[in-house]
């Protein structure tokens, strides 16, 4: 298992030296480490924005659960009143039919806010994608130049 002075120095590793050293002619070694540099923020970014999104997916789903359990306590309570069996099971398939409408639509609101997040990440990224094309694009064009 790697060591936290390990992790340290592998993040601290400077490519560009190591590259630079090697003077690949029609290579510029900065704007390949840039770009990189700029698809590792983009990656990140868009691990934040899924983690966010899972999170207020896990905060919502708890605040469901609280609320189903309130209602199942007020539930009992009104099935334990005095009434007749009719009346009982009356309020039973009004209840259940309450309960059912509820579920749906918190399943269609977490399915929502999933999607939302996973949209949010995907269009990080493929936005960072096409940017890393153009730049791969204009370097081709530069070296293209140089000759």
């Amino acid at each position: 298992m790697a060591t936290k002075q390990q992790a340290d120095q592998l993040f601290d590793f400077d490519i560009s030296k190591y590259l630079g050293d090697f003077k690949m002619p029609g290579v510029d070694v900065e704007t390949l480490v840039s770009s990189q540099r700029k698809n590792i923020e983009a990656l990140t970014q868009a691990n934040k924005l899924a983690y966010d999104g899972l999170q207020a997916v896990v905060k919502r789903q708890v605040e469901i659960l609280r609320q189903t359990m309130d209602e199942v306590a007020q539930v009992s309570k009104d099935i334990a009143e005095p009434g007749t069996a009719q009346d009982k099971a009356a309020k039973q398939a009004e209840v259940a039919k309450d309960a059912f409408e509820r579920s749906l639509s918190n399943m269609r609101e977490l399915a929502e806010m999933i999607a939302k997040a996973n949209n949010e990440a995907f269009d990080l990224l493929n936005k960072r994608f096409t940017q890393s094309l153009d730049e791969m694009r204009d370097a081709l064009v530069q070296t293209g130049k140089k000759k």
